[in-house]
């Protein structure tokens, strides 16, 4: 402005003005983008259809090596639920996560950051439910088939299971901090853009 005012001399005002609304400019938040939360429900949806396939295919596997088993032991199908109740626990770690992802998303200040945490959280507790859905069923047809054989394969298959349900369980801890951790990190990055 100083240089200017040698060759064109404007008022020290309109030079202050210029500075203040560059500065304000500048300072200025950008709106928020509407389509984040596109992000976001992609985050809730990953999380609850890919937890939901593992848990389908664990159940499935499972269930056909407990129909399989129980034509010649009958009296050892309870016992051998247990594969299918763990892969329905991988489930609800899907819904669980999707309603508290669905639960911190706002439609005026959901900012891009947000959205994509909250897709990484879904897609961390979906895919990881996913691969042990895919472990349990595997273990869990092939464990109650011989578990009817040898009875004392029974500890060894239930101690496989569990590790394979920490797989699930690793995912849903860490998709859950991230869900939870987004809403305080995302927050004043943008301005609602519904004002």
């Amino acid at each position: 402005c100083f240089e200017l005012s040698r060759h064109l001399a404007p008022a020290p005002s309109t030079c202050i003005i210029m500075a203040m609304y560059s500065a304000s400019t500048f300072m200025a938040m950008q709106p928020c983008d509407p389509s984040s939360a596109f992000f976001g429900f992609m985050g809730v949806t990953s999380a609850l259809v890919f937890a939901n396939l593992g848990a389908a295919y664990g159940t499935a596997k499972s269930g056909v090596g407990i129909a399989s088993m129980g034509v010649m032991r009958p009296d050892m199908i309870m016992k051998s639920i247990i594969p299918v109740v763990m892969a329905g626990v991988l489930g609800i770690y899907g819904l669980i996560t999707a309603v508290i992802i669905n639960g911190k998303m706002d439609a005026a200040n959901y900012s891009a950051y947000s959205g994509y945490a909250h897709l990484g959280a879904g897609l961390t507790v979906g895919m990881s439910s996913l691969a042990a859905g895919l472990a349990i069923g595997i273990v869990g047809d092939a464990g109650v088939r011989a578990n009817a054989q040898q009875p004392r394969l029974f500890v060894g298959m239930i101690l496989i299971l569990i590790f394979a349900e920490a797989l699930g369980l690793y995912g849903l801890i860490v998709g859950l901090v991230v869900a939870s951790t987004a809403e305080g990190k995302g927050k004043g990055l943008c301005s609602p853009y519904n004002v």
